[in-house]
């Protein structure tokens, strides 16, 4: 139950953080349009400048000189074409997939071809100049930019919502030390309030009064094992152990018996013999006792609670069906602290407490209600080797 700022700084500032960065997308995808454009630009410029070095190298040829040296550059590719675009001249090391007069890029190639004079230059017709170019450099620099604006976003988010949330902490933190104390205190009381009725009723004979007594301390157990329960969440590891489920629940349904009783209410079982599980007995009782539970505090006096448990298709189901005023919201019972009925009492985290549990240890639940006929909850218990 104790409030962890730090978990919940991360959690909101990793939302947040999330959040920003895709309203960030969509003026960084056109920043980084527009710096492409400008570094598609530069390479034409320098494919043009290039151009220019090429033509005037070849304009100083003598054509006395019976061998031209076509110069060559480390970064750059030429060639040379006829009017049909036959090769001249050529180190180039790709194929150009465009012939036509202009500025084109090829994967990574970026080439300009030129127009020539006719009958001239070696009678060529076309000049081709080209270069390999990535544009890594910008792909990384903006991958920088995004990391470092969300890093930043989110540590100065994480700080925020810290500093916001310590407050809460240090009230959560007082306020779960105060239901710690609060449990034990109760829980002396409560032992000698079982212990001590149940001496009475040997000594002296059990009455409608001692049984009301023995009702409310159930109930108040039921309570306090949930309380218990949910403030050793987290910090205690249940040990799973063979259980004999048959024996077990029916233990439970003899311990709800009384309680049943006060509302004259029959619970009828239906339990196949000797089915085991391998379980936690503090999880499985938290289940029982709180479907149960919930089916006395909520079924019409002089009704019937059926409890049933059998094995079918290797898993084991149980289920418990109540003749009571049903559920009119399915979707919010298993929310803590709700309460459909405000006048049944509870804290409404017994549901809550079940669907933890069903859900960490894969447990499907049908819950099947209508208004004043009666709920049913069903579990199944997913297949698992003995032994």
């Amino acid at each position: 139950m104790t409030f962890n700022s730090e978990k919940f700084a991360k959690r909101y500032a990793t939302k947040y953080t999330l959040i920003l960065a895709v309203l960030l997308i969509f003026p960084l995808v056109v920043y980084l349009m527009l710096l492409l454009q400008i570094d598609k630009a530069k390479v034409e410029l320098s494919l043009e400048s290039q151009v220019y070095k090429v033509i005037t190298a070849m304009d100083k040829y003598n054509n006395d000189e019976k061998v031209f040296k076509f110069p060559r550059y480390k970064e750059f590719s030429t060639a040379l074409y006829s009017k049909n675009f036959n090769t001249i001249f050529s180190t180039l090391n790709f194929e150009p997939s465009n012939f036509s007069v202009g500025f084109y890029s090829c994967k990574n190639h970026y080439y300009l071809i030129y127009p020539l004079p006719n009958n001239y230059y070696f009678g060529s017709k076309y000049l081709l100049v080209s270069t390999e170019h990535r544009a890594n450099e910008i792909y990384m620099f903006v991958l920088l930019g995004v990391l470092m604006i969300l890093i930043t976003l989110f540590v100065l988010s994480f700080r925020l919502f810290k500093n916001f949330s310590k407050p809460f902490e240090d009230v959560n933190l007082r306020l779960d030390n105060f239901i710690k104390d609060s449990m034990h205190e109760i829980n002396t009381p409560l032992s000698i309030i079982n212990i001590n009725s149940d001496m009475f009723a040997n000594k002296y004979g059990d009455n409608k009064y001692l049984q009301r007594i023995k009702s409310a301390s159930k109930t108040l157990a039921t309570i306090y094992d949930d309380m218990d329960y949910l403030i050793k969440q987290g910090r205690v590891e249940h040990n799973i152990q063979l259980i004999n489920v048959s024996e077990f629940i029916q233990n439970r349904v003899d311990y709800f018996k009384g309680v049943a009783n006060l509302k004259h209410l029959l619970i009828e079982t239906k339990i196949e013999d000797n089915l085991y599980y391998r379980f936690s007995k503090t999880k499985l009782q938290r289940i029982v006792d709180n479907t149960i539970s919930n089916a006395i505090k909520y079924s019409y006096d002089d009704g019937a609670i059926v409890v049933k448990l059998y094995q079918k298709n290797n898993q084991i189901i149980f289920s418990v069906k109540d003749e009571g005023v049903g559920i009119e919201d399915l979707n919010k019972i298993f929310s803590r602290y709700y309460r459909e009925n405000q006048t049944k009492g509870g804290f409404g985290i017994g549901l809550n407490i079940v669907k933890d549990i069903i859900d960490e240890e894969n447990i499907s639940l049908d819950v099947k209600s209508t208004l004043g006929k009666g709920t049913l909850f069903t579990y199944t218990f997913p297949y698992k080797k003995i032994g």
